[in-house]
């Protein structure tokens, strides 16, 4: 198959060459970085989103979707091992790369739901799915508690009460609703209470995101079958 210069090629290398001419510029490595993974990655991007349909045949998504989870997959690996070598030293710097591994492992979850466009259908699927990693991530930091210690169990008891919320939005999918917005409301206070830094941030909006999208999901009407149209 031959391969076509598309705009999408044109605009990937563009961003390449600016990000060659930044660092030339300011010496700073980290813009020539970001630039060659932003030009990498445009296409797939792109195609996942289903914004560059006609630059993109069949062939190159399936591709794209293999190399994609084969890449997910080596880069989860490598995290988890970066951070059990750096625990091993007792460097706290550990908990930079769990952050990636769930940032990494939600926001793959959260899209396999919403590109589905099915959003009544799939908003518990995300809280209890969001509920469980919370539950198992605060967990691990009093597993040297002991699974059945006081400890734990109240780390992992606030991710155990948002998969409670999932379970119930099954049932009162609008009244859930509310809650997570009243939830939401709250963890903004505390965002502001406690004061602005990259681990908060990062956490709620871990935390945020997906409740946010799902309490609007909850929200809107389910869309009705062909069976109930045609009545």
């Amino acid at each position: 198959m031959k391969f076509k210069k598309n705009p999408i090629f044109w605009w990937a290398s563009g961003i390449f060459v600016l990000g060659l001419i930044l660092f030339a510029i300011t010496q700073n490595q980290i813009f020539a970085l970001a630039f060659i993974v932003a030009a990498y990655l445009l296409r797939p991007t792109l195609a996942s989103l289903g914004l560059a349909k006609k630059y993109v045949d069949e062939r190159q998504t399936n591709l794209n979707y293999r190399s994609s989870n084969i890449a997910f997959i080596v880069m989860m690996v490598a995290c988890v091992f970066f951070a059990g070598y750096l625990m091993a030293k007792d460097d706290h710097t550990f908990e930079m790369f769990l952050m990636v591994i769930v940032i990494g492992i939600a926001t793959k979850a959260l899209f396999n739901v919403l590109l589905s466009k099915l959003f009544r259908e799939v908003a518990p699927k995300i809280i209890i799915g969001l509920g469980l990693l919370v539950s198992l991530f605060s967990g691990m930091g009093a597993i040297h508690h002991g699974i059945f210690s006081m400890n734990f169990l109240m780390n992992a008891l606030p991710g155990l009460m948002i998969a409670g919320l999932g379970i119930l939005s099954k049932y009162f999918p609008r009244v859930i609703a509310v809650v997570l917005f009243f939830i939401l409301i709250a963890l903004v206070i505390f965002i502001l209470r406690r004061g602005i830094d990259w681990a908060t941030i990062g956490g709620s909006l871990i935390i945020g995101v997906p409740l946010l999208a799902a309490s609007l999901g909850l929200w809107r009407e389910p869309k009705k079958t062909s069976e109930e149209v045609s009545e």
